[in-house]
């Protein structure tokens, strides 16, 4: 059990969750995982992790079919510039592998955005915290879990 499906099962929150075998050499996380549990890749969110010029990290959740505007991730935490994480850092300030890095139950609690396309879905599919593990739930019940806010971060 991981420390994502602990933080669901704490908020009593309903979710799914699913398992797949991850393939080492896939060069896509979250297309792997859209493509194992035959899911519209829209609906399946990676969570990124930003390093504002100014302030703490931040998760970006976006659909693994887009890319992120830093740009727009700067603005949305009130920065004029702001650059992915290094990874070690991601994984040190999360708790999770790269690959893996779940919205929930983060080591540190991030600021959380996510993108408003994900609120058009009945559901959405995040890491449930280790690579071929994801947990799938209302987009709703994410923001409130995350206290994310919600923006326009995706491209």
């Amino acid at each position: 059990m991981t420390p994502a499906i602990h933080a669901l099962k704490r908020a009593r929150i309903p979710y799914r969750l699913y398992e797949y075998h991850h393939d080492p050499a896939a060069s896509s996380y979250g297309l792997e995982a859209a493509e194992a549990l035959g899911v519209d890749a829209a609906q399946v969110l990676k969570t990124l992790i930003v390093k504002p010029a100014a302030g703490a990290l931040v998760a970006a959740l976006i659909p693994v079919s887009t890319q992120l505007n830093l740009k727009a991730v700067a603005q949305a935490v009130g920065v004029k510039k702001a650059i992915l994480a290094d990874p070690r850092e991601a994984e040190r300030a999360t708790g999770y592998v790269v690959g893996g890095i779940s919205p929930l139950g983060q080591r540190r609690g991030l600021v959380t955005l996510i993108d408003e396309s994900a609120l058009s879905h009945a559901s959405v599919y995040v890491s449930a915290g280790r690579r071929g593990l994801d947990i799938a739930l209302r987009p709703q019940d994410l923001v409130q879990l995350t206290q994310a806010r919600v923006a326009r971060i995706g491209v």
